[in-house]
């Protein structure tokens, strides 16, 4: 699907089978001799030939097109290796294009770190695992390391009659990036505001507080004059103070269910999930499958992160297992 949505401006929906996702919204934008790709989808011949077959229909030429990468997740990297040729940019953070060009080592040091933290918070080792090899980094994502062009906070992009400033947003992720073009009022958001699902606020390695960097991210992004939001997901919006204060409260009532979950005792992340509504359309825990557990229980650990950084829980560690308990 190929829709103008202002002049030069296009959106490509790229499908993501059997992800819940459902698809990716990439942008391609035209300029007077060049295209820019916002965003590609996973590697995965599905996303591939649905891109290469709107290009087509947009009449882009790789050897003029480059790209701009939100941020690391294989739905919004996994395929610009695949697009890119010798003759194109691709525009990518400082923080995670350190992230994605190291060597397999200490890429496997990483997982490693990962799969013992996800272990110590009380994952199950079965279903950990199942977790673990069906990752969509692993499956889908960038399979080597490219040449990127790294930007930072205020850094700009130049396409057409379009001029983007960078604005540095993690949260969803350690550097995820949006774009922000103050003559149109468009801010193109990637996974840091979505109008239809919230974005998935997780553990990383190295950011000690995820949820505190998401939320202020959202406020650096909330003054901005905006008319149009151009979200990585589902519905393009135009209200984004509105979402903003919508994606306020909800993490607030995640935190006030995992603080309920702690009234009766010390819990594990895993133990305190199923207390936390998930929108994910499985009807009991026990139904979610491994991948979606791995998910729950990472931004339970981002919650948890959060509410110890403010006081209000303890973390001790009982036996080989990490467990949080009220103050």
């Amino acid at each position: 699907m190929v829709e103008e949505i202002i002049p030069n401006l296009y959106r490509v929906e790229i499908p993501l089978p059997r992800n819940p996702l459902k698809a990716l919204n990439s942008y391609v934008i035209k300029g007077e001799d060049r295209f820019l790709v916002i965003d590609t989808g996973m590697n995965r011949e599905e996303c591939r030939h649905e891109m290469f077959s709107n290009l087509k229909r947009l009449d882009a030429d790789l050897k003029k097109t480059d790209f701009f990468i939100t941020h690391l997740h294989a739905d919004h990297l996994g395929l610009v290796a695949s697009l890119a040729s010798d003759t194109s940019i691709v525009y990518f953070n400082q923080t995670e294009a350190a992230m994605v060009n190291t060597e397999s080592s200490e890429m496997q040091r990483r997982w490693q770190q990962i799969y013992a933290y996800y272990l110590a918070n009380g994952l199950p080792k079965n279903e950990l695992g199942r977790a673990v090899e069906s990752h969509p980094w692993r499956l889908y994502g960038l399979q080597h390391g490219l040449d990127f062009f790294t930007l930072n906070e205020d850094n700009a992009i130049e396409i057409g009659d379009y001029l983007f400033r960078c604005i540095e947003t993690p949260g969803h992720s350690p550097g995820h990036m949006c774009l922000y073009e103050a003559n149109k009022k468009v801010l193109i958001s990637g996974d840091h505001i979505l109008f239809d699902i919230t974005p998935n606020i997780t553990f990383w390695l190295g950011m000690e507080n995820s949820l505190k960097e998401y939320l202020s991210s959202l406020e650096k992004v909330y003054d901005l004059d905006v008319d149009l939001v151009l979200p990585g997901h589902r519905s393009i919006g135009n209200e984004h103070k509105g979402r903003i204060i919508e994606l306020r409260e909800h993490h607030q009532a995640r935190l006030n269910e995992i603080i309920s979950a702690l009234e009766d005792g010390e819990k594990t992340a895993f133990e305190i999930a199923p207390y936390v509504s998930w929108d994910v359309g499985y009807s009991s825990w026990e139904l979610f499958p491994a991948s979606q557990k791995w998910f729950a229980v990472g931004e339970t650990i981002a919650h948890l992160h959060y509410l110890e950084e403010e006081a209000m829980i303890l973390r001790k560690t009982r036996g080989d297992k990490i467990v949080f308990s009220l103050k």
